[in-house]
């Protein structure tokens, strides 16, 4: 199985090209801005030492947010197009599952960990999952402070809001591990929930509308 994927749900763009639980080429870029022009020559690049076409993949990942509204349709819109012309299935993670994968299973034993994602407002983007990476429920939005109001004592931070919640939550611990998604875990994930027909459609997760809207027009929501 050869699964091509790639992030750009937040303040960060990867890719990554997996084969047979292996990790072929990866990519892998902070970046607040500027994700449209920086993909596909990411893509391109992966795909090129990973050596394999696209007639060759299995499937496509992308991550489906939550995350900024841009980044997750510039995402969504490349995974759409590259399946539809490659003739490749298509499918998504959650951001948050993606960046709580990144907590290595040493630093989660005995503890939630708590996915807090920075929604560039007054809230932050929050999902709990068990030490195991089991979700505990649904993503929620929340602002900083309403967040101890889930009820889980000393729970691991991570995600890029972990630190506005921090100083509400006192008996919180950082994790040490990127705040941001990558497109190597998506991958990863996706060798999983795909072939059990657990994987997401590609289909944006919004828990708000955009910041824009054109005049005389209603934002669409999800």
């Amino acid at each position: 199985m050869i699964i091509l994927a790639f992030d750009t749900s937040t303040a960060a763009c990867s890719a990554a090209v997996w084969r047979d639980g292996e990790i072929l080429a990866r990519r892998f870029t902070p970046m607040a801005r500027g994700q449209s022009e920086a993909l596909v020559p990411m893509i391109v690049a992966v795909m090129a030492e990973a050596g394999v076409n696209y007639g060759d993949l299995s499937l496509i990942g992308v991550t489906v947010g939550p995350g900024a509204f841009t980044g997750v349709r510039i995402g969504l819109a490349t995974a759409r197009a590259m399946g539809l012309a490659a003739d490749r299935p298509v499918a998504g993670v959650l951001t948050t599952e993606a960046i709580a994968h990144n907590v290595p299973e040493a630093q989660r034993q005995g503890r939630t960990v708590l996915v807090t994602v920075d929604a560039k407002r007054a809230d932050v983007f929050v999902q709990p999952f068990d030490a195991g990476l089991a979700p505990l429920g649904p993503v929620r939005g929340l602002l900083p402070e309403a967040v101890p109001d889930l009820g889980y004592a000393a729970p691991l931070l991570v995600g890029d809001g972990a630190e506005r919640v921090l100083p509400h939550m006192p008996d919180a611990v950082l994790a040490e591990a990127v705040g941001w998604p990558d497109a190597a875990i998506v991958a990863a994930v996706l060798a999983r929930t795909w072939p059990a027909g657990r994987a997401l459609p590609p289909e944006p997760v919004y828990l708000r509308p955009p910041d824009v809207t054109l005049p005389g027009t209603k934002p669409w929501t999800r």
